[in-house]
């Protein structure tokens, strides 16, 4: 290894400006242990899509909040942060680009309608919207396109989930569910 001839116990230490490329701004977290997910994945044989089975299922079994024409929409399984929602439309359907114009509008509809009842139940500051296209971009389920919309709030990030590989959720599935469902406009969808 390059460095300065320094070391801990006999064992030679990088010196960070030995590294390739030009230093920047950016502080690094080093996770290696992400390398499983991000190369196997997880993805589930088609027969077994949890979006295609969970609209024939029971709406708090399947965690579903709001059914549309087209699309429908239900509390991830593995939230980020509390409230945590997928916006899928029926049709088992890869991409955004493989999706009708009628399932793009449904989408973008609900999508509009979270937002408004998130905001209204759990006083959320802000939201991250957005879909992994492919396994290659971290979809976890790559074969039936949904949307996320993850609540935030200041200062909702914490050490957990990096030194101690825990995520906080202060709020149980089946309740945040149960009061998003119940808020839901019953004049949209």
């Amino acid at each position: 290894m390059a460095g300065d001839g320094g070391g801990v116990g006999g064992v030679e230490v990088e010196n960070s400006s030995d590294f390739a490329a030009v230093p920047d701004a950016f502080q690094r977290l080093w996770t290696p242990h992400r390398m499983v997910y991000i190369q196997d994945g997880q993805q589930p044989h088609s027969d077994d899509c949890p979006f295609c089975l969970a609209p024939a299922m029971d709406d708090e079994k399947a965690l579903i909040v709001a059914r549309g024409t087209h699309a429908f929409v239900l509390l991830n399984l593995f939230p980020y942060n509390s409230g945590h929602l997928l916006v899928c439309p029926y049709r088992h359907v890869a991409s955004y680009d493989q999706a009708t114009p009628d399932e793009v509008a449904e989408i973008a509809s609900l999508t509009q309608t979270a937002m408004r009842v998130l905001a209204a139940t759990s006083r959320c500051d802000g939201f991250n919207i957005g879909m992994n296209q492919g396994r290659i971009a971290g979809a976890g389920i790559a074969d039936h396109l949904h949307q996320h919309l993850v609540p935030r709030w200041a200062h909702d990030s914490n050490f957990f989930p990096i030194i101690g590989g825990t995520k906080a959720l202060p709020r149980l599935l089946g309740d945040v569910r149960r009061e998003i469902a119940d808020a839901w406009p019953t004049s949209e969808h």
